[in-house]
């Protein structure tokens, strides 16, 4: 028995995260019969995406160019390195609006557990960076139990080469509560506190 299009095309949307099999259905069914030009446009944008979008040489972002906008830019501090796990991560700090820095994203973490080591984060890259440029490596990485392990195994490697490395504060959110704040979150803010100068 031969595999419809249809098919086809349910199996290829659940290769998305997240979506199993009656969201793919409901999508497919939805493309077809209510937006086939969308279905198109879509088509053609993951092609040209797939065909073009490449990593960038220097700090491992998405990048149409063999170096990106922002590692070509001259306005970005090259002291400082600031590694994230995907692309999301570099663009909520570009948002903030609170670093200048470099970056480097690792697109991923750690995880024995999904098969993830070092190898697959290709850090030997990292390591040849930050020999080749030396600065200060900011972890913010995020705040999992991967997250945490991808921190400190990076902040070993690095250090045993004598790189100066960081690691972002985590405490309470902006206009937070404690009394709606977990328990965790408020021990580690606690034990991060630090002295007021007036």
């Amino acid at each position: 028995m031969t595999v419809s299009y249809l098919d086809n095309l349910m199996a290829a949307l659940r290769c998305l995260p997240g979506v199993g099999p009656k969201s793919a259905q409901r999508m497919a069914y939805h493309l077809l019969q209510r937006d086939r030009v969308g279905a198109l446009q879509l088509a053609s944008a993951l092609q040209k995406a797939a065909s073009n979008v490449q990593h960038c040489s220097k700090c491992n972002n998405f990048s149409e160019l063999e170096v990106c906008e922002l590692c070509a830019s001259t306005r970005r501090d090259e002291g400082q390195l600031c590694v994230v796990e995907m692309p999301a991560d570099l663009l909520m700090i570009e948002q903030a609006q609170c670093y200048r820095g470099m970056y480097y994203v690792l697109m991923g973490r750690l995880s024995p557990l999904d098969g993830i080591g070092a190898k697959q984060l290709h850090l030997e890259r990292l390591v040849k960076r930050v020999q080749q440029h030396p600065c200060e490596v900011i972890l913010a990485t995020n705040f999992t139990v991967e997250g945490d392990a991808t921190a400190h195994y990076l902040a070993t490697l690095l250090q045993s080469l004598g790189v100066r490395v960081s690691r972002i504060a985590r405490g309470l959110p902006v206009g937070g509560e404690l009394e709606q704040v977990d328990s965790g979150t408020l021990a580690q803010a606690v034990l991060e506190r630090r002295e007021l100068t007036v």
